[in-house]
């Protein structure tokens, strides 16, 4: 047996295109990870489309299809783990109240002289500072009941403010290149593996396509290897990556899909970029006082500063300066100014990144806690979206690849 084998190699060895039989396995290298390369870039880029629309171009698969990507991405994760009202709660409203009116405090004047001269400029004016000065004490006295109410009443009515699942899918599709990045980080080990996989997985079926030539050396054999090399470098590294979907212990080694796996690294990168980027406290503010329910939002504060058009004091101030006829235009514009208020407080870096690390953590213990079957929808739309068009873009490249062989290595054998 073992003579018969001698033999084989040392006729092998001495062929005299011996060289050219042992480049094949490189070269089934190469196109398994240049094929799986291209999956991945197609997969992301170019983020916008690049073309003739519709047909003619392409566009990355995840930012073609942001919405629907960023709509399994929250159906599959955020609306397992928490509720708008939650993380709400979490947010701790009285916080978010105590922070606005530490701004509030500090710009208050500024804001009634806003107000006030634009309504009657010569009036204000012209008033005497003792009398403006009862507004601003009054003003500042009211607006701590008005906010710490306000803040309430929005946390009561929350799941009638922000539709989370909109909100996140507004948020991921507004900026593409956002949507790739969350799916780039949370697989970062995932694409790495796919692409130098390809290199492996190549190398093993060019040994086979190696020795199958040198035996038959059939015109049709190098490209039928290279599309076999292109389709199936692809297709295993994505099963690869999800499958098995729980753990296998053979001999005592665990075999379990790559990602799934991973699910403590992965949960804590998604939730990081989730709460400190996507689903802020700024973001979800920002949501409640101008997005699609705003009227809502603007009904509770017309009702909570009820209590200051009522103070004797204002409600004189605002008889001089605007008369009967102006005060629904008063109210509204103290309104706005509330909003205006409240949004600029907000948008502070540090209470943000404090109340998101509060988010950050409730969303990543139960991530960490779902199950396989849940977990893996994280990052499997991603694959599964148009995943024919990669493999099949895959097999173009190693048939292109294996007529290459044939055509320049091999050339003149039928």
């Amino acid at each position: 047996m073992w003579d018969i084998f001698i033999d084989f190699f040392v006729a092998f060895y001495n062929h005299p295109d011996f060289l050219k039989y042992i480049s094949i396995p490189f070269v089934a290298a190469f196109v398994g990870w240049m094929t799986n390369w291209v999956a991945i870039q197609m997969t992301f880029y170019p983020v916008n489309f690049v073309g003739i629309p519709p047909f003619l171009g392409w566009q990355g698969i995840i930012p073609a299809k942001g919405e629907k990507m960023a709509g399994i991405v929250v159906e599959n994760t955020l609306t397992r783990i928490s509720t708008i009202q939650e993380i709400f709660q979490e947010f701790e409203p009285t916080a978010i109240a105590h922070h606005i009116l530490k701004t509030a405090d500090d710009r208050i004047e500024e804001f009634t002289d806003d107000i006030m001269i634009e309504q009657n400029d010569v009036l204000w004016e012209n008033l005497p500072n003792i009398m403006k000065k009862r507004v601003y004490a009054r003003a500042k006295q009211k607006l701590h009941k008005i906010t710490d109410h306000l803040m309430a009443d929005i946390q009561l009515h929350i799941a009638d403010l922000v539709d989370p699942k909109e909100l996140v899918v507004k948020e991921l599709t507004r900026d593409k290149s956002m949507l790739n990045r969350v799916f780039q980080e949370c697989g970062e080990a995932e694409f790495k593996f796919i692409i130098n996989s390809g290199l492996v997985f190549g190398f093993i079926f060019g040994i086979i396509q190696m020795f199958a030539w040198y035996h038959w050396e059939q015109s049709w054999l190098l490209p039928a290897f290279g599309l076999l090399v292109g389709v199936a470098t692809n297709w295993l590294a994505l099963r690869l990556i999800f499958q098995p979907l729980n753990p296998i212990y053979l001999f005592g080694f665990k075999i379990h899909g790559l990602f799934l796996s991973r699910q403590d690294a992965v949960a804590e990168v998604f939730c990081r970029i989730m709460t400190a980027e996507v689903l802020t406290v700024s973001v979800v503010m920002n949501e409640i006082f101008l997005g699609s329910k705003a009227d809502q939002t603007h009904a509770l504060i017309k009702k909570n500063l009820r209590p200051l058009f009522e103070d004797s004091i204002i409600r004189n101030i605002m008889h001089l300066t605007v008369g009967n006829e102006g005060m629904s235009s008063f109210k509204e514009q103290v309104g706005n100014k509330t909003i205006k208020i409240a949004l600029e407080s907000i948008e502070n870096p540090r209470f943000t990144r404090e109340r998101g690390l509060v988010i950050e953590k409730m969303f990543r213990e139960r991530m960490q806690a779902m199950t396989s079957e849940e977990f893996q929808d994280l990052l499997r739309p991603a694959f599964q979206e148009d995943e024919w068009i990669l493999i099949a873009v895959g097999g173009a490249l190693g048939l292109a690849a294996g007529f290459g062989q044939l055509f320049i290595m091999f050339a003149g054998v039928t």
